[in-house]
């Protein structure tokens, strides 16, 4: 039996790392300047809050699956039937799977831009590593039956597409925001 779960469970976790990744921005305030302080932060606090809604157990611990319920591979049905989103977020699933991953977008982006040179590289890298955080994520929820969520291909194209949209805002913030500046109160 997953012994944690429901929406509770998560709040309390999304409060919990909100205040681990704060203490991180404040502390990494003065060697990178606010902005990027905040921005690296926020970036962790992004996928650390990805992780807590995509694995902890909506309802609560849904208890045991049996082996013969247990689905052996993930959805392919690309763009098929979705259910609801959550309560929290009005709209199906795959909007929420996509604007789920446009902060995580934004704020690489913001972040890396403190080093303008090296985001050219860090920025696409990033992005490949938060398609591979959603692949992982996936291929979680397929082993680990017990959270009762399902393995679906699409949600890995929707939270691609969440992180490349959020790669272009995060641009326009860059450009707003100038984190290569740096200096502290910045």
């Amino acid at each position: 039996m997953f012994p944690v779960g429901g929406v509770g469970v998560m709040l309390v976790g999304v409060a919990l790392s909100g205040v681990v990744c704060g203490a991180l921005a404040l502390a990494l305030r003065r060697r990178l300047g606010t902005v990027a302080a905040l921005a690296t932060g926020g970036l962790l606090w992004s996928v650390v809050v990805i992780g807590l809604v995509t694995l902890i157990p909506a309802d609560g611990a849904p208890g045991v699956v049996y082996a013969d319920s247990r689905l052996d591979s993930c959805s392919w049905d690309i763009g098929g039937p979705a259910p609801d989103g959550f309560w929290i977020f009005s709209g199906g699933q795959r909007l929420l799977n996509v604007a789920v991953f446009v902060p995580s977008g934004a704020l690489l982006v913001v972040a890396a831009a403190r080093w303008r040179r090296s985001a050219l590289v860090t920025v696409p890298l990033g992005l490949v590593l938060l398609a591979a955080y959603s692949v992982g994520i996936e291929w979680t929820q397929l082993e680990l039956a017990r959270i009762d969520r399902a393995c679906d291909v699409t949600d890995i194209v929707d939270n691609a597409t969440g992180a490349g949209l959020g790669v272009a805002v995060g641009l326009v913030l860059a450009v707003v925001l100038r984190p290569w500046r740096g200096g502290v109160g910045r």
